[in-house]
């Protein structure tokens, strides 16, 4: 892991006037350069050849008869995503005085090894909490929610244990970034879809030896856009987001009569996310979203050094009497903040007066941290 002295070494180099604002062009990067754009940075997009038009052409940066329109200022597009760790790439975004924002599009097609050890980019966020979120790493976000006593739903050690609703998580065999999750109510519905899924090509026999069976909470699904700011030492929580799936939402659409007539192939929905949409909690259900968040930031500082950072998203579900199960954690960005780019978050638009996105808070906060001299207290 780098030293986070090594960071602010390489600080110690930057024009703080001029500071840019780059992340990988993917995932929640449109949230990232809007509110950068808000807080006054430019921005640059990390962009794949092939997938960079959203970024070098629809979204980027331009002024007509005095008009400003867009948020792209660069694109630098690659053959692939993971050139921007090449050393030369790495120079460059010093050169430009980059502050480095990553997303899980980041942390998926560039290897987490390299992004630890050798990516000398000061990044907003907690370098050494990225890996958490792989489940199956030694020190995963279970092991984290297990050892601190945060809630999450009871893990099944065998398919020959299942004796009620549970959901099956593993990798998509194709579809690397996405999942290959199922239901299931019995050892038998277990081999039965499993079997399926394996000769659909969903699913792989090596990932399902890998696979983490939990009881599944029937229940709405909330994600908890929280932000920890280290210049106000305070947990805020800026919105919340939940998720469409394909072809699951496609599925509940259905009348149960025809669910049950589908063939083979089309019966057991997909869990791949395609977008977001914004919701709120009843007010009597804050507190104990807060208190999930208080306990996450305190025991990220009790076993991850410098704790965390910036934004991170607590996934949870909601059982029928109104308890919170995490299942998720992403420790930086989330993936649903885009539903509230420049409009913001709910939460965080009321805290701080003003439309306040996740991106723009990370911005606000890089831009306090300039003002105050404290840039050391954000990056790693």
């Amino acid at each position: 892991m780098i030293e986070r002295s090594r960071i602010w070494e390489i600080l110690e180099d930057y024009n703080f006037d001029k500071i840019k604002v780059a992340a990988v062009a993917s995932h929640s990067a449109l949230d990232t350069f809007d509110g950068a754009k808000e807080e006054g940075f430019a921005t640059i997009a990390i962009c794949q050849r092939g997938r960079e038009r959203t970024y070098a052409e629809y979204f980027r940066s331009v002024e007509f008869m005095g008009r400003k329109s867009g948020f792209v200022d660069e694109a630098w597009v690659f053959d692939k995503f993971k050139e921007v760790l090449k050393e030369e790439n790495q120079e460059r975004l010093r050169r430009e005085n980059v502050i480095f924002i990553p997303n899980r599009s980041f942390t998926s097609y560039c290897s987490m090894d390299e992004i630890e050890d050798n990516f000398h980019v000061p990044m907003f966020g907690s370098r050494n909490m990225l890996r958490m979120e792989e489940r199956g790493e030694k020190r995963d976000y279970y092991w984290l929610l297990e050892k601190e006593g945060l809630p999450f739903p009871e893990k099944i050690e065998s398919p020959d244990d299942i004796d009620e609703l549970c959901i099956v998580k593993l990798h998509h065999a194709v579809k690397k970034l996405e999942r290959g999750f199922f239901t299931c109510s019995s050892p038998q519905e277990y081999y039965e879809k499993s079997k399926e899924l394996m000769k659909q090509g969903v699913i792989t026999e090596e990932d399902l030896k890998n696979a983490r069976i939990e009881r599944y909470i029937i229940g709405p699904v909330f994600n908890l856009d929280f932000f920890y700011s280290p210049l106000l030492e305070r947990i805020e929580l800026l919105g919340i987001d939940w998720r469409f799936e394909t072809s699951l939402d496609g599925h509940v659409r259905l009348p149960a009569d025809q669910q049950l007539s589908l063939p083979s192939k089309q019966k057991i929905p997909e869990y791949t996310v395609c977008g977001h949409n914004t919701a709120t909690l009843r007010e009597s259900l804050l507190e104990k979203a807060f208190s999930l968040a208080e306990k996450f930031v305190e025991a990220s500082k009790k076993h991850y050094d410098y704790g965390i950072i910036g934004p991170f998203c607590l996934q949870t579900c909601v059982d029928k009497d109104l308890n919170f199960y995490i299942y998720d954690v992403a420790p930086r960005i989330g993936g649903g903040t885009n539903v509230h780019m420049w409009v913001g978050h709910p939460y965080g638009n009321s805290l701080w007066r003003k439309n306040m996105s996740t991106g723009r808070r990370m911005a606000r906060e890089l831009k306090m941290a300039i003002e105050s001299e404290e840039v050391k207290k954000i990056v790693s």
